[in-house]
This record gives structure tokens, sequence and C-alpha cells, in this order.
């Protein structure tokens, strides 16, 4: 794969995230976002007709965290009312759910909300403290990098072991050896010590030995966010090959795209709960709101607390435009509703370039007739329309917004959303971010 292919993989996929952003927030619902290949309603519901391969019920996990630096075993014999103590951490609080035979089935979740720990039990590396799993058929995790890997042993050595440990027989691990190094593209490098691998080239391996087992289930956790462009093609067509081949993948992940591309089903967790178990692009939406927003609970549904309404660029005349004119200024408008009291609530704007480089930001406040700052009330929308004056270089845009409550004591009811992308043309490449008229006077001294 070339650089510019792989910078037009990027981009399409950064595109394609910061549209589903703002249809969680209500912009750009009912749209297609780009090309994506989520299963349809009816494939979803024949995977969920065929008999559970794995189901979870009620499980619960914490974790014992000491509140203080452990002593030496003497200094706690001699001082045992000093001893260490403990603080749990609940990281999986009542988890029940099921993953069909040949179901795609995805995970996701902020840092720290219990995936990897929910993957490490199924697994069989960590125990529950409470409830029950039962999995059938043989598995194929790929949980941490170099988790299952002796850094003292060869990449052939290491093959071998694996599969074993897989339940495979030793000379079934042996035969497959070839196949997993062609895969990893490590073949030059099968008698090394793994020691002495980068993490990008433990990572082939790690996934062409778990691909090449051919199990009945595979656990992958976050296996698209290390190595290049490359490898992460290499994983999604694997990806493409066992869900044709109706093949069980239970995936944990940040990238939503790989969620809604290929899960039939997506479970949200946070802090350990579980939040939602369904559709792929419900988990999404879900998932984006919790990352860049504040939730109310409306009618027993969760939502966000600001639902935002449209978003617009237009020139100074009046006229709506989707891209502004080169070295002119232009205005921005945002029309928001909220589902809760907010109050005081301030609206901050950063205009950021393609690079995520600041060019300038601006901010807005509601007021009454009296000039006194004003809260929105549930049901209420404002609008917004925001004079840019700045003359912007050609380039690509994005306007990020920030919605708080009152200066001091409000709640952060919208993060650093991507409200509105446009493109400033010209024919002309310009340096810097923005376009200064200026007269320059020159002369010629004796």
């Amino acid at each position: 794969m070339s650089m510019d292919d792989e910078n037009f993989l990027l981009k399409a996929s950064q595109s394609m995230q910061h549209a589903l952003q703002r249809a969680a927030f209500g912009l750009d619902e009912g749209e297609h976002h780009g090309p994506i290949e989520s299963a349809p309603k009816a494939q979803r519901a024949a995977v969920l007709q065929a008999p559970p391969v794995i189901a979870v019920q009620d499980l619960d996990k914490s974790f014992w965290i000491p509140r203080r630096a452990a002593r030496s075993i003497g200094f706690q014999l001699r001082h045992p009312s000093r001893a260490a103590r403990y603080r749990e951490l609940r990281s999986l609080r009542g988890i029940s759910f099921e993953v069909h035979q040949g179901e795609f089935f995805g995970i996701v979740g902020r840092n720290g909300s219990g995936k990897s720990t929910l993957l490490k039990i199924l697994a069989s590396i960590y125990r529950a403290d409470a409830g029950r799993v039962r999995v059938a058929g043989r598995l194929a995790p790929f949980i941490e990098l170099g988790v299952g890997l002796n850094p003292e042993l060869t990449a052939r050595e290491n093959v071998v072991l694996g599969g074993v440990m897989m339940g495979l027989t030793r000379r079934e691990a042996a035969r497959r050896l070839d196949a997993v190094l062609e895969f990893a593209e490590l073949r030059d490098f099968v008698d090394l010590k793994l020691k002495n691998y980068s993490s990008g080239m433990m990572v082939r391996l790690a996934f062409a030995l778990m691909v090449q087992m051919d199990a009945d289930t595979m656990l992958i956790d976050e296996v698209l966010a290390v190595g290049d462009a490359s490898f992460a093609e290499k994983c999604l067509e694997v990806f493409r090959q066992r869900r044709r081949a109706g093949k069980t993948v239970v995936l944990v992940t940040h990238d939503m795209m790989t969620v809604q591309s290929f899960c039939h089903r997506a479970m949200l967790l946070h802090d350990g709960e579980q939040r939602f178990l369904g559709e792929p692009e419900e988990a999404v939406l879900r998932y984006y709101r919790l990352n860049f927003g504040a939730e109310t609970a409306v009618g027993g549904d969760e939502r966000p607390a600001i639902k935002l309404l449209d978003t617009w660029l237009e020139t100074l005349d009046g006229e709506r435009i989707e891209n502004p004119p080169h070295g002119r200024p232009f205005r921005f408008h945002l029309g928001a509703q909220a589902r809760e009291l907010l109050p005081e609530p301030i609206f901050s704007f950063q205009l950021v370039n393609v690079d995520e480089v600041a060019v300038c930001g601006f901010s807005a406040a509601l007021h009454d007739d009296d000039g006194e700052p004003r809260s929105l009330r549930a049901g209420e929308t404002a609008r917004l329309a925001i004079e840019i004056p700045v003359a912007l270089v050609p380039g690509r845009y994005s306007v990020l917004c920030t919605i708080a409550g009152r200066p001091g004591g409000g709640d952060t009811v919208l993060h650093d959303v991507r409200v509105a992308e446009f493109l400033v043309m010209g024919s002309e490449p310009r340096p810097g971010m923005v376009s200064v008229h200026s007269e320059v006077h020159a002369e010629v001294l004796a």
C-alpha cells in the first residue's frame, strides 16, 4: 500500500468518525456516513437464531488496590497496625450477555470501563468473583502485546508452544509455522528470540498465530490500535473473511467505524456496568455521547443533555455557503436545543486546520433583556451567529464546539465535538494560517 493510499484511507476514516460524532448529538441524523458495510437486520436476526457459544450471567470482578506503597515483610511484622490498606475497585458489575455462533460481537467503552478485564475472563486468564461463564469450542485470544508469548524463546518455538496452548497437537502447530511466518512477514527472523523483536513484530506474530490456529472463536483486544496502516488493512481483511465464513469474533475496540462496519451487535460498558446491548449503530452513538458530552435520562432513555439542531456557514450578505471564499470573512451559525436545564451555558468554539492546530477561538453566553446571564431551560432553543473576521488561507478546516454550564460551577455537556467541516479553495498556496493584507514599501538607499 502506497503512502498516498494510506493517507486517503486515514482521512476517509477520520471523516466518517467525525460524521458519527455529529450524528450522536443530532446533526446529520439518518444520513449515510460513508462506505459502511454494516450487517443487514435480516442477517443479524439469522445470527441470533444460532446457538450461543459464549454465555455470561451476572458477572462480577473486583481488584484490591493498595492505598499506600507496599512495605517490606519485616516492617509489616513489626508494625501490624500500619500494614498496607486496600480499596476495592469493582471492575465489572452484573454483566450478562450471550454471543451466538457466527456472530461478530463488539465491546466498546471508555478507558477503564472493564472491556479488557471481561475479555481476560472469557480467555480464562482472570477468574471471576461471581457469576457464570460458559464457553463452547476452542478459543484463540489476542489480548495484549506479548501475552502468551515467551520473550526468551524464538518465533519458531513460540508458534509451536502457542498452538499447543490453544488446543493443537505439537505436530499440527509445527505444520502451521510457515503460514504464520508468511502472514506476519517474519520468515527472516524465525530463529530470533522475541526479546529482540520490535513491538510491531510482536503484534504481527501474535495476530498471525491467532489467525492460523483457526479456532472456533477469536477474542481480540485493540488489534487496530497498534501497527501501521498496512497491518491494519490486513487485520480488516481477516475480519471480512471471518464474517463471510460465519466464524465467531469478539472484538474490543475504540474504532467505531470497525464496530459499525462488521459487528452484528455491540455492547457498551461504562464504569464496569453494562449500559447498552443491541444494534451497533446505537452503541456507537452512545459511545460518542459518553466521550463528548453528558447524558440525561428522558422517558427512561439516555440521551445527550443538549441536541444540536443545525449548523451552517454564510457570507456577510446572508447567503448560505458550503465552503467560504478565500480571503473573505464569513459567519458560522449553530442551533442547539436543551433537554434539561442548562444554567448560564457558555458556548465555546475553536477553529482548527487539517493538522488540528488552532487558528482562533471564540465563545458566547446567553443574556436576558437586561444584559444579565440567563439559563437555557428544557425545550428552549439557542441560536448563535459568530462572525469570523480572519481571512483563511486555502486548506481544510473544522469547528470544534464545547458547551458548559456557568463558569466555575456548571457541568460540561458537550466537549470538542466537530460540528462543521469546510474547505477554503485557493489557487496559490500561502504560508501560515491566515491571509494578512498589508502594504509593503521598499526603497534602495545609496
